[in-house]
């Protein structure tokens, strides 16, 4: 019985780990989109050398 909790529960964690890694790439992708898109926008300022973004 022991040996199946086991089982279970690593299967368990590794399940939530997949989830998680998942959804981190999402997250990576949309960073990476709006990233990209600030190149995007503050090329298009006509040549200031202002930032898009406030940090």
């Amino acid at each position: 019985m022991v040996p199946l909790l086991l089982v279970l529960l690593l299967a368990l964690i590794l399940f939530g780990a997949g989830f998680a890694l998942k959804a981190l790439w999402w997250i990576a992708i949309i960073v990476f989109v709006v990233w990209l898109l600030g190149f995007v926008l503050r090329a298009g300022d006509g040549g200031r050398k202002s930032r898009w973004y406030r940090w």
